[in-house]
């Protein structure tokens, strides 16, 4: 066993784990924050994305230890004061999800989007950059549209 220090969601944390505990279950089975899912345990679906010192690490893809001393953000961590990120704002407002099981990671990996590529984002650009998330009830048109309306909001 080993012990792992990070700050989550602006907390600082502290847990003994395997070495080969990954950050997902880290945050699932230690943390309880279950919002970050587990979907595929390949590494394939994206609905374990969570931000690691502020870039979008799909968490099943990291053990705990390698997130040792850095800052993760998950889906439980965008709300501020009871107001959804723009970008969570934006999958409710235009429908960007059904079953919702992918929407933490969705969200997630549209935040990172934003923050590489800028606000005004084409159809092409988001859809081009989602290919690690899946998305098993959509065709993905209100994903996009989801995140093209989030990335204006996140804009001003």
């Amino acid at each position: 066993m080993v012990n792992v220090s990070m700050s989550v969601n602006g907390k600082s944390v502290t847990g003994e784990v395997e070495e080969r505990t990954l950050l997902v279950q880290f945050l699932r089975e230690n943390l309880r924050l279950t919002g970050t899912h587990i979907g595929c345990d390949t590494s394939q679906c994206g609905a374990c994305v969570v931000h690691v010192d502020g870039v979008s690490v799909k968490s099943c893809t990291m053990l705990a230890v390698q997130a040792n001393s850095t800052e993760v953000t998950t889906i439980e961590g965008l709300a501020a004061n009871g107001d959804l990120h723009p970008m969570q704002q934006a999958f409710k407002d235009n429908h960007g999800l059904q079953c919702g099981f992918c929407t933490p990671g969705m969200v997630m990996s549209a935040i990172d989007i934003v923050n590489r590529n800028g606000n005004d984002l084409d159809e092409t650009t988001v859809r081009k950059e989602l290919e690690g998330n899946i998305c098993r009830c959509t065709g993905y048109h209100n994903i996009v549209k989801s995140i093209q309306a989030g990335a204006k909001s996140m804009g001003g």
